[in-house]
């Protein structure tokens, strides 16, 4: 029982010695001006690296992915001509269509997909 505290206490002990030392070997120490400012190229940056995003890529980013599923929904209809109805697999497919062209077009009235105003 003993022997058992002994070896857990020294495999504790161990894990915080190797934690400790790694902690100590991975500091960086250049923390230079040229280390810490935003590589473009070579030149000097035009912009602050920090800013956020804006928001137009966000929207675009949305909107491709609603997209993406949209289309995701209709890879299955091809098994699903095997093994349903024809007409079903027909109008599912033409209904998830229209939704997406539907979606398309609310989407260029709204100018989310124009990239300049």
């Amino acid at each position: 029982m003993a022997s058992g505290l002994i070896l857990t206490t020294l495999l504790i002990t161990i894990s915080f010695l190797l934690c400790f030392i790694a902690l100590i070997l991975g500091v960086k120490s250049d923390k230079s001006r040229e280390k810490m400012s935003p590589f473009e190229c070579g030149f000097d940056p035009f912009k602050k690296s920090r800013i956020p995003f804006s928001l137009r890529f966000f929207l675009v980013t949305v909107i491709f992915l609603v997209f993406d599923v949209e289309v995701a929904l209709l890879f299955p209809l091809g098994m699903l001509k095997v093994m349903s109805d024809l007409l079903f697999v027909g109008v599912s497919g033409v209904i998830l269509v229209l939704i997406l062209v539907m979606g398309l077009i609310h989407e260029w009235n709204q100018g989310s997909l124009t990239w300049i105003y």
